[in-house]
């Protein structure tokens, strides 16, 4: 098999797995109340059992910085993956609280060590192709969130219980995914500008910008995830049904965003797809704080999710290219700034707008992504490039891709 061919088989089983990903954590999400319900869980607690999840996968993320220095990144994702759908099923499947405890719990650090492995499998095959790829792989992450937000609602509404709603997609996708984990690709790591083992002397402080960058990034996404439907009801005065669509129009927008971004990348460089992203984005969080009606609303969550978009995928891509000896450790300390963002943003708006309004709360959303302009130099002042061995010219098919893990 030619490395061309296993380079498309490999990128195809990892879009597959991003796809798989948003359809197990979307049914999560959207199911909470559902979930709350079935388990008694106050609405004290709740916040708690929430909070867990992104802690814990914050750790097996820090976990799984020192897992792949001893097994290759595909070998985690191949077996975290299934786990994270046999976790999604466990939430169901319980009668006691201390049931969904053990299975959020396994969720969390399973899906800890599946986001972290995923992108570092992501990062290392677009160095492998030598031009931007990563954010077809969200793209993907996209459409399955979409999916998935659809199948939740269609068991709420014919109302299933947990179980029988989330059986259907864990006996589909869980053994396609795990035979496709026989094509994912461990890319060989590249010139050890670093040291090759870590990310060296004052590393973590060149990585520092672009942890930002995703902490706020994240910040964005849960005010739009946890927010939007309560503010465009309670603020904007639309009707209840209305008020659900806010977030699937942001869940498209951020498909077709990405699922062109790619091109973008590659036409104008990464840092000015990120700047421009950046001010599309802050700018729909104007629109929405200045909005006196509900479809003023709903254009600045169209705006945020096509701003948004764009600013995840490229900081993985970005931490890939600062560390290209020892991305995976980049890759993986990067991520735990997700799960900040997450635990961040909810709560924030949340303080801000009972203290003040609702309309300044999402000022300060706003304010967080407007940082990433001043950290824009760290995507790279060119395009998505790899060095002189890794760019890929018209005609050129040479690549640099092992079958081992990286060894960081």
């Amino acid at each position: 098999m030619t490395d061309d061919v296993r380079l498309r088989r490999g990128r195809g089983a990892l879009g597959f797995s991003f796809f798989v990903q948003g359809v197990a954590f979307a049914l999560l999400v959207t199911r909470i109340p559902a979930i709350q319900d079935r388990y008694g869980i106050s609405d004290g607690l709740l916040p708690a059992f929430l909070a867990a999840v992104p802690v814990l996968a914050g750790a097996s993320s820090v976990a799984t910085e020192h897992l792949v220095k001893r097994v290759a990144p595909s070998a985690v994702l191949r077996w975290a993956q299934p786990l994270v759908l046999l976790s999604l099923l466990g939430v169901g499947a319980g009668g006691q609280m201390w049931h969904v405890a053990v299975a959020l719990g396994a969720f969390g650090l399973s899906v800890g060590a599946l986001d972290a492995s995923m992108n570092m499998l992501g990062v290392s095959l677009q160095r492998a192709y030598g031009r931007s790829i990563m954010l077809g792989f969200h793209a993907a992450y996209s459409l399955g969130g979409i999916l998935g937000a659809s199948a939740a609602w269609a068991g709420a509404h014919w109302e299933l219980n947990l179980f029988v709603s989330y059986l259907p997609a864990v006996v589909v996708l869980l053994p396609v995914a795990f035979l496709g984990s026989r094509r994912y690709v461990d890319g060989t790591a590249g010139p050890a500008e670093d040291g090759g083992k870590g990310l060296g002397a004052g590393g973590f402080k060149l990585l520092l910008p672009l942890c930002l960058v995703m902490a706020c990034a994240y910040i964005g996404d849960s005010t739009v995830a946890n927010w939007s439907a309560k503010y465009l009801q309670d603020v904007l005065g639309s009707s209840e049904q209305m008020a659900t669509v806010p977030y699937n129009v942001y869940m498209v927008t951020t498909l077709v965003g990405r699922a062109v971004g790619d091109l973008g990348v590659r036409r104008f460089g990464a840092a000015a797809v990120v700047r421009a992203g950046t001010l599309v984005a802050a700018a729909g969080f104007a629109v929405v704080a200045a909005a006196q009606g509900a479809w003023t609303g709903m254009l600045g969550f169209t705006l945020l999710g096509i701003g948004l978009c764009v600013i995840v995928p490229q900081t993985f891509a970005a931490a890939g290219r600062l560390f290209p000896g020892a991305s995976d450790t980049a890759v993986a300390r990067l991520n735990i700034f997700n799960y900040v963002g997450f635990l961040i943003g909810s709560p924030l708006v949340g303080a801000v707008g009972d203290a003040w309004s609702y309309r300044g709360a999402m000022l300060v959303p706003m304010a967080l992504v407007l940082v990433t302009l001043f950290q824009a130099r760290s995507f790279g002042s060119e395009g998505a490039r790899y060095g002189v061995r890794h760019e890929r010219r018209a005609g050129d098919r040479a690549v640099d891709v092992g079958r081992g893990g990286n060894e960081v």
